[in-house]
């Protein structure tokens, strides 16, 4: 076994093993009856062996009350009428049968615990007040005390059973949230990757053709190739290093300030990159910012794959508190550029969830427009 999975295995939370637990309140339920027996010291003559037995008995239904709660419950009722029947010690109505109104509560039986508690406390209200024996008439704290230990005993397996409800959906809600973020590195790989392979692909392009003929043009886009190739190598380990470290502590891609660094590639391929950005330092949030970067990066690397332009021009602005992205060039228009997987689609849903809009279209005078208008902060 690896040296990381010894880890991970040593820093599992560490659960309690649902048989002990049921052990332990099993053994719990036929001491606590048990003792209440032993403890009646006016009723020496009923407190035989049978009596005991009927305590171990109701201790042992406790073992089956994750597989057959109701089982256990309608069977711990009838053992406490013919525990009576028999004459044995008063031990309560409600107390040998705690466990078992827990559990079915705890099991989604809300119902049959209800019932069953209601059952147990109208039958000993009847038989006490009805019977002859002085001794077992009905007092107002007897009565208290079974109803309570009834509600108590249903209240505590309805909360528990909503306790682990509410931690599953947590659970659920944290490994929703994990996908979500592995989906945006994914996302966010794919647009840096898409981008450096096109600049990859523009460039040795043109070293092919510089061969022999101009090799200090050849050298040049070969150096744009290795510094492409490079960065796509670094956004991969970094990527990695994500993944395999907690997904909460991934790092946000750059933003509106790495434009200048996108517009470097298209313009040692011969693009005239104009970038124009008139937004105050700290206005966006860490999410928009990130987002106007990606728009602007998917746009250029449409450009440079499909456009055949030769001039680009970017511009981000703040207009009555919302910011107005705008990406145009001249080249051939919508034909080329809309191909399946040229990331329009994914720009508009990257900033749709982030309240803004996209729109990409052919523009008036030629050439392609990307305008996207977006929140200047997440609305909380």
């Amino acid at each position: 076994m690896s040296q990381r999975r010894v880890s991970e295995q040593s820093a599992a939370p560490r659960t309690v093993d649902p048989r002990v637990t049921d052990v332990v309140l099993a053994l719990a339920m036929a001491l606590v009856v048990a003792l209440v027996i032993a403890v009646d010291t006016d009723a020496v003559q009923r407190t035989g062996a049978g009596a005991y037995l009927f305590a171990a008995a109701f201790g042992a239904l406790v073992l089956f009350r994750r597989t057959a709660p109701r089982t256990v419950l309608v069977v711990t009722v009838l053992a406490v009428f013919a525990y009576y029947a028999l004459g044995f010690a008063p031990i309560g109505m409600a107390l040998p049968a705690v466990a078992a109104l827990y559990s079915a509560a705890e099991m989604r039986h809300t119902g049959w615990a209800v019932g069953a508690g209601v059952t147990l406390v109208a039958v000993s209200t009847y038989f006490r007040v009805t019977g002859n024996d002085t001794e077992d008439q009905l007092t107002p704290y007897d009565l208290v005390t079974n109803l309570a230990l009834v509600a108590a005993a249903i209240a505590l397996g309805v909360a528990v059973r909503l306790t682990h409800q509410v931690r599953a959906h947590e659970a659920w809600a944290a490994e929703q949230r994990l996908q979500a973020e592995r989906l945006r590195i994914a996302r966010d790989l794919h647009d840096v990757v898409g981008h450096n392979l096109s600049v990859i692909a523009l460039h040795s392009g043109v070293a092919a053709e510089a061969v022999g003929r101009d090799d200090d043009a050849a050298r040049g886009a070969l150096e744009h190739v290795r510094e492409a190739t490079s960065g796509t190598l670094r956004e991969l380990r970094s990527t990695v290093r994500v993944l395999r470290g907690p997904v909460g502590g991934a790092v946000a891609p750059t933003g509106l300030a790495g434009v200048d660094a996108l517009a470097r590639p298209a313009r040692a391929a011969g693009i005239t990159v104009d970038v124009d950005l008139d937004v105050p330092d700290g206005a966006l949030d860490g999410a928009i910012d990130a987002a106007a970067y990606r728009v602007v990066q998917e746009s250029l690397t449409n450009v440079l794959r499909h456009a055949a332009a030769t001039r680009v021009a970017v511009r981000a602005r703040v207009d009555g508190g919302r910011l107005v992205l705008r990406v145009s060039d001249d080249g051939r228009g919508a034909g080329p550029v809309l191909v399946p997987g040229s990331g329009v689609s994914g720009m508009r849903e990257r900033v749709a969830v982030l309240g803004g809009s996209l729109a990409a279209h052919d523009a008036p005078d030629g050439g392609f427009v990307v305008a996207a208008d977006l929140p200047l902060r997440l609305e909380t």
